[in-house]
C-alpha cells in the first residue's frame, strides 16, 4: 500500500490506499518512516499519494484501537525532518488528520487546486502529535494554527496559499513533473552546496554581534 521507486538521486513514497482515501494504517507508517530514514542518501525525497485524496490520516479502526496516539506518527515526520536532501510533498488531494505531520516536516508542499487541509484532533478528543503544532506555526502562525487546530475549520488550496501552508498550487496532470523538475534542479548542484543551503534555511539569524565577528573574521 506504499510504493517506493528511485529515479537516480530522486527517491518518490506513494500512498497506494485510493479506496479508504489513503488512510494510513500502522504498517503503512512504519514503511514510510524505514523508507524515510534509509533516505539519507537521497538528495531529493517526494512523498505523493494516488487517488483524489493525498490522505485522510489514521486508518479509523486502527485509530479506535491506538494508533491515533501512537509515537509512530513523530518517528516519520522526524525521518522526514532531518533528511539532509529536499523533501517535497506533492499533494495530490486532500490532506486531512494525522497525515498533516509528514506534511509539515516536508520542506515544501505543492497541491492540487482541490485539495483541502483540516486537523480535527480536537473533535476526536486527541493532542494532535507534539511536533505538528510546532511546525505549522512556523509556517502559518499561532493565530491560523488555532483556527485548523482548535477551531477544526477546513481551509481550500487557495487559502492554504495564502497563509503560506503550501507554497503552489498545480494542475493535476502537471504535479509530479513539477515535484520533478524541482527536485532535478536540487540534484544538479553540489551536493555539499544543496545540503548548507537547506541547513542555513533552517538556521537562526545571525545577530548583528556575529555578523560584526563574521566580517572581521
Amino acid at each position: 500500500m506504499i510504493e517506493f521507486s528511485r529515479d537516480g538521486d530522486i527517491w518518490t513514497a506513494t500512498i497506494n490506499r485510493p479506496e479508504k482515501a489513503n488512510s494510513l494504517t500502522h504498517e503503512m507508517l512504519v514503511s514510510l518512516a524505514g523508507f524515510m530514514e534509509d533516505a539519507q542518501a537521497a538528495r531529493a525525497v517526494i512523498l505523493t499519494g494516488n487517488g483524489k485524496v493525498f490522505s485522510a490520516g489514521a486508518d479509523l479502526d486502527e485509530a479506535r484501537a491506538g494508533l491515533a496516539t501512537s509515537t509512530i506518527w513523530e518517528r516519520l515526520s522526524g525521518a522526514i525532518a532531518a533528511l539532509p536532501g529536499l523533501s517535497i510533498c506533492a499533494l495530490n488531494g486532500t490532506l486531512a488528520g494525522g497525515a498533516m505531520g509528514m506534511g509539515l516536516a516536508c520542506d515544501m508542499r505543492i497541491a492540487v487546486p482541490s485539495a483541502k487541509f483540516f486537523y480535527p484532533v480536537m473533535k476526536l478528543g486527541f493532542l494532535p502529535q507534539p511536533s505538528d503544532p510546532a511546525r505549522m506555526v512556523a509556517l502559518i502562525g499561532p493565530a491560523r494554527t488555532k483556527l485548523i487546530l482548535m477551531g477544526g475549520q477546513k481551509i481550500t488550496a487557495e487559502e492554504a496559499l495564502m497563509y503560506g501552508l503550501v507554497d503552489r498550487i498545480v494542475e493535476p496532470d502537471a504535479l509530479l513533473e513539477t515535484a520533478h523538475d524541482i527536485a532535478a534542479l536540487t540534484v544538479a548542484a553540489a551536493p555539499e552546496i544543496a545540503n548548507q543551503i537547506k541547513a542555513m534555511c533552517a538556521a537562526e539569524p545571525l545577530s548583528t554581534d556575529d555578523l560584526g565577528a563574521a566580517r572581521i573574521g
